[in-house]
């Protein structure tokens, strides 16, 4: 590819984006670097469409950086639930809590500084430098990685880190010393509104002239899919344990594994083992037991069939109540962050 092109490429796509570009997202009014990192972050894996309705909650909750810091871990939980991912919210306060201890409550303004804190990767700390600083940082992106495999003509999955580094070179070698956060913008816009994963609207691209997957035919072959996996399925019996009052029995979840430190539903792997459960953890006395119908919920790596076991717990409970398990009704669970599929359930069941 010779300069003229490549140079044409930031120039193009500035161009674009001042007329068509997206300027009305809700961590863009106003932007500053605290905004630009909570929705860079809530954005890995999920659509803008999805996140608006929680950054907007988020932030009307936990305005700046302080306030994230010094909120508890099942306030942002509560915040993130039905987003996914959780690891995200619990790095997100972990970083804030840093820039508290080691930033004088800011976020640094470097990109080292940046990469350096939990949850916050190489591409990250560029969008936030390049975002709200305007410096001249590359960013890599599913939409970027995308807009570039095609226009360059790269082969190769993106994940393979051969492929990855010759992708951040190229990403790396676009950027403009001027207007960094336009070109930014206007290369994340270009992935998610023209050229998109299927039916990218090519005709409408400002620098459909010089892409090489355009021009020979591949923008169904790039970026190359990643290598097919057959997805494992796992089951698992959630125990559904309410008292007279219509309150639901929850715990709170390990440290480290799927749903970390989130609350939810005691589990089983059978309906026996879920009235031991009860009587020899919870040192409750199980009643008649209902098994509800199963749902599917997918992960990343595998493919999770849940069944909920309704189980009635008579007179008036005396639970060993801890940090990690009690009652909650309804109406309080709002305030806890809990997995998604765990609070439709819940939110499905008739009145005792």
């Amino acid at each position: 590819m010779s300069r003229a092109p490549a140079d044409r490429f930031a120039r193009d796509l500035v161009a674009w984006y001042r007329h068509h570009g997206r300027k009305d997202l809700p961590w863009q009014r106003p932007r500053s670097p605290y905004r630009v990192w909570l929705s860079e972050v809530m954005l890995q894996q999920t659509q803008v469409a999805t996140v608006i309705a929680y950054f907007e909650r988020f932030v009307a909750a936990l305005p700046d950086l302080p306030a994230l810091a010094a909120a508890s871990e099942d306030r942002v939980l509560a915040l993130w639930s039905g987003l996914g991912y959780y690891s995200r919210a619990r790095n997100l306060l972990r970083a804030a809590r840093r820039c508290v201890d080691q930033h004088a409550g800011a976020l640094p303004g470097t990109l080292q500084e940046l990469a350096a804190l939990p949850g916050i990767g190489r591409s990250t700390a560029a969008a936030i430098m390049a975002l709200a600083h305007d410096a001249p940082e590359a960013i890599l992106d599913g939409n970027v990685r995308r807009v570039l495999a095609r226009w360059h003509g790269v082969s190769g999955w993106p994940g393979n880190a051969r492929v990855q580094q010759q992708l951040w070179q190229l990403a790396q070698g676009h950027v403009p010393a001027d207007e960094a956060a336009a070109y930014t913008q206007a290369i994340m816009d270009l992935g998610a509104t023209l050229c998109r994963r299927t039916q990218p609207r090519c005709e409408a691209c400002p620098v459909a002239r010089d892409c090489v997957a355009r021009r020979e035919g591949l923008t169904a072959q790039l970026p190359t899919a990643r290598p097919r996996r057959s997805k494992p399925e796992r089951s698992v019996l959630v125990l559904i344990a309410r008292d007279e009052g219509g309150r639901i029995l929850l715990e709170r979840r390990p440290p480290t594994g799927v749903w970390a430190r989130l609350w939810s539903l005691p589990e089983a792997h059978s309906r026996s083992a879920a009235r031991r459960l009860l009587a020899q953890r919870f040192r409750l006395e199980p009643g008649r037991t209902a098994v509800l119908p199963s749902f599917r919920h997918s992960f990343t790596h595998y493919d999770l069939q849940i069944t909920p076991l309704a189980c009635e717990v008579g007179g008036q409970p005396h639970l060993a109540v801890t940090p990690d398990t009690d009652w909650y009704a309804a109406t309080s669970l709002d305030a806890l962050g809990m997995p998604a599929p765990i609070r439709r359930l819940i939110q499905s069941l008739e009145p005792p």
